[in-house]
This record gives structure tokens, C-alpha cells and sequence, in this order.
């Protein structure tokens, strides 16, 4: 377990001073554009659920804040329904090769628990550093494997929330271990959902960064965890993984922050879908073309895409339609937009975009396969009604730390968010953004919400 042990002494020993001023920024990106998305999904099915359980089962008053409902709770409670809503609209970041939403689960947790103990804005800062950065590389350990049957953010992102909380409670290396250990055994996840189009995905990020805080503050009052939850005989790899591998964990720690690879969405959809729906709108501005000179779309990609999107075949639900590549496409070729107002009001009525839906297929492609999943390559090739074919390549999607959303951008698409659930005004808005763009001076995060 010697990487497992090299990981814990870097959480451990890691201090805001040692963290890079433009990861520090990046990680107020990352917090602005999680925050955008769980207001987005205010009053929207299945959050109000999420809430009426909290409600329930938690205070009715507490030290932490419900985003969505405005209302105060515990922790635990505030972690749980923050993770949930922060996931549903598709629009939280994702990291590449570990193939992990790492906002959704850190930063739920981390915030709730911010709050409880009445931490700094620079405090949250470095404890969500640790989330991601911990987080992101037990993704990449547990591998491609791991991931076509468990949804990593649910699976890793116990552990990626429980650090996050952990470094919160300034644990030491021995309780991070222990604290891993806690975490993993919760760890759970799995892709079936998506053939029914059922509201488990909401529920796996909202036992991960609930669950995560529950083992950090157990943690803490001294709860111990197996030591060797990660590569053990009978751990996470052992169990869930069939290519693991264990250098992965501590992959350059303290010179490569993995936090600043995380791509922005800038499509309101499944990322798998992010390469080709930008190959197909390049390739049809490039060629003048419109969707009814369109026969055929072919998207090459990689396998982990055809896992995930091949479920569905005929969307019921918009959250479903955002796990169809046809779909998706449809939203792209007829309206050149593929945003929380295209899926709400026309991924699953409008006639034009259910039959451009069936003119789209995937092929696996093996140079967009092995690229995978570091690189996230789209290969679209088209042929039109008159015979004509074309093709286009997308090496780096919008979003991409290479291709990322600028504040300015991201500003923009924090108050799309916002205006599409009616959560706040566009002033209320404004500043909210101010606070994030402040958190680094921020004293108490109490009135963040």
C-alpha cells in the first residue's frame, strides 16, 4: 500500500501556501460553475424528493444550507441534497481521465461542512484542492474498467468528498487513512439506471458527498477504516476493477494538479456527447449545410461513449435525452444549440429532432479509442441527401482545459443557469459571483447561498 500511504502523506502536509495561484483561481471557476448548477435545478424533478427527505429525517434548522430550497439543515442533510441537485441538469465539470464529476460531490460536502465549522473561504479553498486532487487519481487507478459498470462520481467520489471534509478537520496521515478506508467501504454506483431512465443518478451524488462527510466526521472522533481500502485483496481494485493500477495514486503529487485539467460543459448533456456535437456544428457551418441535407451521421468514438449512450436508444425523460447521442445531435444539427431550454422544450416533442435523432449512429474508432481517456477526440463523418460526404475532427472540445470557458464566459453561463430555474434575479446573480470571486478573502461562508 505504498502509494496509498504516499497519497495520505501528501493530503496531509498539503498547505494553501503550497497551491499555484492559477489553480486557486481555477478552483473558483469550478465552484461558481457548481454552484450555477445546482441552483439550475431548483423545483425540478427529482430534487424537491431529495429535500422532503431532508426534511424529514434532518433539523429543520441547522448550521449548513439546502441551495435549492434556501432552507438551513445539518450537514449531513445540506451535503446530501447539494450533491443531488448539483448533478441533475448536466452541466457540472468532469475530469478526463479519471472520467469523475468532481464539483458535485466536493464541494457539496466541502461547503456543508465549511459552514459547520465556520471556515474560511481559504480553508474551503484547500480542502477542495484535496477533494480533487485525491479524488481524480483514485479514479485513474480504478481504470476503464471500473467505469463501464460503476459510475465512478458515485464510486470515487465518497472518497473525493470524504478528503475534501477530511483536510476541512485538518486530519493527519493516519486518520486519512482511516478515512479512506471509511469512505471506500460506502462506495457505490451503478450505470443500470440509465436503460429505465430512473432518478438514481441524483441519488449517487448525493450519498457520496453525504456519506463522504459521515466517514470524515467519524473520522474524526476516531472511527478507524481498513488500512488498505484501495489496493488491498479485498478493496476497491480488487472488487471493482479488473486494470488498476496503483501508481496512478501518486501520479506527480504536488507538481501536477490534476484540479486544473477539469473541463467545463459547455452542452447541457452527457459529456460523452461534447466532441461529436462539436465536430457535427463545426463541420455544418464549414459546409453551409442544414439538417435536411443531412442523411447520415456517423460518430466515431470511444467505447466508454458507446457504453454509456448505447443504453438509450428512445429517450422518455429529458435527463435521458441528455444520454442520446441521436438526441443530442438533433438538438445541434436543427437548432444549433443543445442548452437547458432545447432539452426542456424540444428533445422530446419536436418531430425534426426525433428524426435527425435517427439518422445518428456510433462506430467505436480505434485511434479515438486509445486516446481515450486523457483525450476525449470527436469524429463525426456526414453523408447528404444528394451524396455528398464530408467529415470533421475535433481534437479538443469547448470546455477543455485547452479550449476552457473564460470568466466572462462562465459569468454568462452561471446566469443562463439561474435564469432557467427562476432561482435567483440576475442581480442576486451578479452577487453571487462577487462572492465567489472573493472567496479567497472570505472570513465565514454562512452567508453563501
Amino acid at each position: 500500500m505504498q502509494a496509498t500511504q504516499a497519497l495520505a502523506g501528501f493530503l496531509a502536509d498539503l498547505q494553501y501556501a503550497h497551491i499555484p495561484g492559477h489553480v486557486l483561481e481555477r478552483t473558483e471557476e469550478l465552484f461558481l460553475d457548481w454552484l450555477g448548477s445546482a441552483l439550475a435545478s431548483q423545483g425540478a424533478h427529482p430534487i424537491p424528493l431529495f429535500e422532503r427527505y431532508a426534511e424529514r429525517m434532518g433539523p429543520t434548522q441547522g448550521s449548513a444550507r439546502v441551495l435549492t430550497s434556501g432552507r438551513s439543515s445539518s450537514p449531513y442533510f445540506a451535503a446530501l441534497v447539494n450533491g443531488a441537485a448539483s448533478h441533475l441538469v448536466e452541466q457540472d465539470d468532469l475530469h478526463n481521465s479519471s472520467v469523475l464529476h468532481p464539483a458535485t460531490v466536493v464541494f457539496s460536502a466541502v461547503l456543508a461542512a465549511a459552514q459547520d465549522l465556520g471556515k474560511s473561504g481559504q480553508e474551503l479553498l484547500l480542502a477542495s484542492v484535496a477533494g480533487y486532487e485525491a479524488g481524480i487519481r483514485i479514479g485513474e487507478f480504478l481504470g476503464r474498467s471500473h467505469y463501464r459498470i460503476f459510475h465512478t462520481t458515485a464510486t470515487v467520489g465518497t472518497l473525493a468528498a470524504a478528503v475534501g471534509v477530511g483536510k476541512l478537520l485538518g486530519f493527519d496521515k493516519e486518520q486519512f487513512i482511516n478515512l479512506l478506508g471509511s469512505a471506500g467501504t460506502q462506495a457505490a454506483g451503478l450505470w443500470e439506471f440509465l436503460r429505465d431512465a430512473a432518478d438514481s443518478k441524483q441519488l449517487h451524488t448525493a450519498k457520496a458527498a453525504a456519506d463522504g462527510l459521515l466517514a470524515a466526521y467519524l473520522t474524526a472522533d476516531g472511527l478507524t477504516g481498513a488500512c488498505n481500502i484501495l489496493e488491498g485483496d479485498q478493496g476497491l481494485a480488487a472488487g471493482m476493477s479488473s486494470d488498476a493500477d496503483p501508481a496512478r495514486l501518486n501520479d506527480r503529487l504536488g507538481t501536477r494538479w490534476a484540479l486544473a485539467e477539469t473541463s467545463f460543459k459547455f452542452h447541457a448533456s452527457c459529456r460523452h456527447t461534447h466532441p461529436a456535437a462539436d465536430a457535427l456544428l463545426q463541420l455544418m457551418q464549414r459546409e453551409g449545410l442544414t439538417h435536411e441535407q443531412i442523411a447520415t451521421v456517423v460518430t466515431r468514438v470511444h467505447q466508454g461513449a458507446i457504453d454509456v449512450l448505447g443504453r438509450v436508444v428512445t429517450p422518455t425523460t429529458v435527463h435521458q435525452a441528455k444520454f442520446s447521442m441521436g438526441t443530442v445531435l438533433g438538438l445541434i444539427a436543427v437548432y444549433g444549440s443543445a442548452q437547458l431550454i432545447e432539452f426542456r422544450d424540444l428533445a422530446l416533442s419536436d418531430p425534426q429532432v426525433a428524426s435527425f435523432r435517427d439518422k445518428v449512429q456510433m462506430q467505436l474508432d480505434p485511434e479515438v479509442d486509445a486516446a481515450y481517456p486523457a483525450r476525449w477526440l470527436g469524429r463525426v463523418e456526414v453523408t447528404c441527401t444528394d451524396g455528398r460526404r464530408f467529415s470533421a475532427s475535433i481534437d479538443e472540445p469547448k470546455g477543455d482545459p485547452g479550449n476552457t470557458l473564460s470568466r466572462p464566459e462562465l459569468e454568462a453561463k452561471f446566469q443562463r443557469l439561474l435564469a432557467y430555474s427562476g432561482a435567483r434575479s440576475p442581480a442576486q446573480g451578479q452577487a453571487l459571483i462577487e462572492q465567489v470571486w472573493q472567496l479567497r478573502d472570505a472570513r465565514s461562508l454562512t452567508a453563501l447561498h
